[in-house]
């Protein structure tokens, strides 16, 4: 969550390169915080792009922001394989 949280959004291809982890693995757990509604999805041509959801609780927010902002170096080996990446599909921004 921190990553798709810098990143605004991430598809799972962009995800298990960066958690250096199999797709089922990683869309398995995507998929349990999309049911806990935590992210929500939207698709662009052939990639479906994760993302925080918007009406995710407000203290929820808070502590992910504040997490994230304070622990950057959990999230750096990751964030490195993400900037490493010669491959990423591009995603629009609404």
């Amino acid at each position: 969550m921190m990553l798709i949280r810098d990143q605004k959004k991430l598809c799972v291809y962009e995800l298990t390169t960066a958690l250096d982890s199999s797709q089922p693995k990683v869309s398995r757990h995507l998929a349990n915080l999309k049911e806990a509604g935590l992210l929500d999805t939207e698709r662009q041509g052939q990639w479906i792009y994760y993302f925080l959801h918007p009406q995710m609780p407000q203290w929820l927010t808070r502590v992910l922001n504040g997490t994230s902002d304070s622990n950057t170096a959990l999230v750096e080996q990751e964030m490195e394989r993400l900037r490493a990446m010669t491959d990423r599909p591009v995603v629009r921004l609404l």
